[in-house]
């Protein structure tokens, strides 16, 4: 769907609508007459073969109506997510203006906006041109988002410029202000100077010569201020840009007239503002040069981690080996990596082996030993054996491409923080110029004799000291620094949303398998009923076990091939969700499963009692098996404990977490678990469609919850919790139903993203405090409300000065972040 088109009549619009679900003549018809039949809508043709409709309607009609009457007749309009590059924002305001133009193009949904990232991302059926036109109507330019790896690269090149640029327009200004500044307050610091002044230059002749230097400044490098905040103003959308050049321009007409025609002005009141003027546009310059240079500390992480990746790859291709660039590279091909090389793709080894450090990937800095047939990751790094693979991924489908653009997503997201900022920036910029006017006025009705300069005076600092940068940074800055941080130990936010509400977890609920433990399961007992053999009993358990994927059955099967079992042939094999499994194995009935699945076949379990006892005290899951309708065997499988888990759920403990362990083993085997390494509270023997309703009942119990699982097993407990965390195995990133996703596959991933959840939290909150206070507290005494009580009014320059920092305060408190600490045993 395109965005509204100005027609030339500037009455009527004209729109590009996509549509879905048109199958002949008829449906054009329909389509055509439902538009029509829109209040305001004066033309409306359809096209089948290019399911689009161009429709022309009144400035007055709102965009929804039409995508409503399409849906009317049985049609939809497709919707996407597109990310768009926006350039030219400066503050907040900047941010609310683009929003409601994004919002106000047909069929959008919703469109965030985010200024340290520079990002729109919009949900809905728009179509990217119109939004970019829509953007550019708004005053700003914008195009497409490229691939992850070449927009970083790309936003990276015109930030440098773009720092370059405002140094270059900084060093100018203040060599023309110095000047300035010397003959404006030289006499008052030095009076030798005074006397050099009024005998050997003249007054009048230092204000011309003020007046050149000022103009150089106004028009040379402080005319970016008003090639961007004059248009926004004529617009009756200001920002801070127009608040700069109406508070800066007024003080230099006011000065010129005092300069050539003082005979206008009342008597006591011919003053020049020139070393203010230019002193101000200086230091706004200097707050934005220290401002983007702080920005592009902000995505460091994303840079690093575009850094991983290789440049070339030396590929087998021909029976020869050839070095080609990376973008050459595609599924399939033969790649040699040799020691001390960067992996160019991802990949499976097919020769050799080697050991790989992975922790710019997973945090974790032990190197990983890779043999034939494991999976290896493109940026990774090889130590010192040789070894070939077969590239599985390349380019945007490899690993370091989707957590590139998974940590872009994050960071360009909005938290629900964040709402009170944008009801309060939409706007600021309007009402400090009201208070400006306001200030003009007041201090011509109740000041001095003299009030005229004293009203351009405070009126203008009004204006100059108001900041919504800092309101706008003070939420995205945070996020960006603290979700780069998070992609550099391993923690991934999917969603930045999950950022904040992890921050509120009251109770960390975890799966057993594959999470606290391993996921590779050994056979560690098999107890034999009287008159059933031995081999012959394990034999026809893993010939059915042979049929499952789950890892106990692999165990199984694992432990009777090792023991020279023959497995005999298998029929009618059916699995019992939570159950346990059964089949036919040369007409005999084979059922296997957990003592549950025996009671349900009314079979007594009580001669293994004794034993299973003892198995479920060493933390072992105790499985029976039953042949012809009698209980054969009992088998017990341990699943050990990853080396990291009991710290990760003591660090956890630490941070005033409950920790609750959800399992469909016994309460028995889950209960010698939980004790051996700490945890809270046990919920056992759940089927997996249990799981929900377990956490149900925790969140009413307890509130906010997280949930940790392995994304795959997983996938409808972590979609019901509060913040899904999915435990990834390095390549198991793409976890539709996580929220967060933890590349180690380490538990103590958990506890390093809830105190990076809550320390980035506490960090918007510091920067949201500053930008409030700062502007709720400054812009009265910029006013002059101190002047009645003590005497007390704000310079311009004072007031350019605490603006120009301002900014610089909120990022390079964000910026803290990058130090962030992990988590540790003892944490609080």
């Amino acid at each position: 769907m395109n965005a509204p088109v100005k027609d030339h009549s500037a009455s009527t619009e004209a729109v590009v609508l996509l549509i879905e679900g048109m199958s002949c003549a008829s449906c054009v018809g329909r389509v055509e007459t439902a538009l029509k039949a829109v209040p305001g809508v004066i033309s409306a043709n359809v096209n089948l073969a290019t399911e689009k409709a161009e429709v022309t309607f009144n400035a007055s009609v709102d965009s929804r109506a039409l995508s409503a009457a399409i849906e009317r007749v049985g049609y939809s309009i497709p919707s996407r997510t597109i990310a768009l590059t926006v350039e030219g924002m400066t503050c907040a305001s900047c941010v609310s203006r683009v929003e409601r133009a994004l919002s106000a193009v047909p069929g959008v949904a919703s469109a965030d906006v985010n200024l340290a990232a520079e990002r729109a991302t919009i949900q809905g059926s728009a179509d990217p041109a119109s939004l970019v036109r829509a953007i550019e109507n708004a005053g700003y330019k914008a195009r497409a988002t490229q691939d992850s790896l070449a927009q970083a690269a790309e936003t990276a090149a015109r930030r440098n410029a773009e720092l370059t640029d405002l140094g270059r327009d900084l060093a100018v200004a203040t060599l023309l202000s110095l000047p300035i500044f010397v003959f404006a307050m030289g006499p008052h610091v030095v009076p030798a100077f005074h006397s050099f002044v009024a005998r050997d230059v003249g007054a009048r002749w230092d204000w011309y010569l003020q007046f050149i230097l000022t103009t150089l400044v106004v028009f040379g490098p402080g005319l970016r201020f008003y090639r961007k905040g004059m248009p926004a103003l004529i617009r009756m959308a200001p920002d801070m840009n127009s608040m700069v050049a109406v508070g800066t321009i007024a003080a230099y007409a006011y000065s010129i007239v005092a300069t050539f025609t003082p005979g206008v002005l009342p008597m006591g009141t011919v003053n020049v503002y020139y070393e203010a003027i230019a002193v101000i546009v200086t230091l706004i310059l200097l707050g934005r040069f220290l401002e983007a240079r702080a920005r592009g500390k902000t995505s460091e992480a994303i840079q690093r981690l575009v850094g991983l990746r290789a440049r070339t790859a030396r590929v087998r291709r021909d029976d020869h080996v050839r070095e080609i660039a990376i973008d050459d590279v595609v599924p399939g091909d033969v790649v040699e990596v040799r020691p001390g090389e960067r992996l160019p793709v991802d990949g499976e080894v097919v020769e050799g082996g080697s050991y790989i450090d992975e922790s710019m990937v997973t945090g974790e800095p032990i190197p990983v030993a890779k043999a034939p047939g494991d999976t290896v990751i493109g940026g990774t790094i090889n130590q010192k054996g040789a070894f070939t693979l077969r590239a599985t991924a390349v380019g945007g489908a490899t690993v370091l491409s989707q957590i590139i653009r998974m940590v872009e997503e994050a960071q360009g997201s909005k938290l629900p923080i964040q709402a009170l900022v944008d009801k309060v920036t939409m706007w600021f910029v309007p009402a400090v110029m009201a208070v400006s006017v306001l200030t003009f006025i007041l201090w011509l009705a109740f000041g001095p004799e003299t009030a005229f300069p004293f009203a351009i005076v405070n009126a203008v600092a009004v204006l100059i000291i108001a900041c919504p940068c800092a309101m706008g940074l003070a939420t995205p800055t945070s996020i960006m620094v603290g979700t780069g941080r998070g992609a550099e130990i391993g923690v991934l936010f999917r969603r930045g949303a999950a950022l904040q509400l992890l921050r509120g977890a009251k109770v960390i609920a975890v799966d057993k398998t594959g999470t606290l433990t391993e996921g590779r399961p050994t056979l560690t007992d098999l107890a034999v009923a009287g008159g059933f053999d031995r081999i012959s009993v394990l034999a026809r358990i893993a010939a059915v076990e042979a049929k499952s994927e789950h890892p106990v059955a692999q165990a199984i099967v694992k432990a009777a091939r090792d023991a020279g079992a023959a497995f005999p042939r298998v029929a009618g094999f059916e699995s019992l969700t939570g159950l346990g499994v059964r089949a036919d194995v040369e007409g005999e009935r084979v059922e296997i499963g957990a003592d549950r699945y025996m009671r349900e076949l009314g079979l007594d379990v009580d001669v293994f009692a004794e034993a299973a006892e003892r198995l479920a005290a060493e933390g072992k899951t105790p499985l029976y098996a039953a042949v012809e309708g009698q209980v054969a065997a009992m088998i017990a499988v341990a699943d050990p404990l990853k080396p990291t888990t009991p710290e990760a759920i003591t660090t956890l403990r630490a941070l005033g977490l409950k920790v609750v362990m959800i399992t469909g083993d016994s309460r028995r085997t889950a209960a010698a678990i939980a004790r051996k390494i700490g945890i809270d509270e046990v919920v056992a023997e759940v089927l997996p469609n249990e799981k929900v309703e377990a956490l149900r009942r925790l969140k009413n119990e307890h509130g906010c919850l997280a949930f940790v699982g392995d994304g795959i097993n997983d996938a409808p407990a972590l979609a019901e919790a509060d913040v899904g965390l999915a435990i990834g195995a390095g390549t198991d990133i793409a976890i539709e139903t996580a929220d967060v996703v933890l590349m180690s596959g380490s538990l103590r991933g958990v506890p390093n993203a809830i105190a990076l959840s809550r320390a980035t939290i506490r960090n918007i909150r510091q920067n949201l405090f500053w930008a409030f206070a700062y502007n709720t507290l400054l812009i009265p005494v910029a006013a002059g409300i101190l002047y009645p009580l003590w005497g007390i009014l704000l310079s311009p320059i004072l007031a350019a000065s605490a603006m120009a920092f301002s900014s610089v305060f909120v990022l390079g408190n964000s910026l803290r972040l990058r130090h962030f600490a992990l988590a540790r045993r003892g944490t609080a």
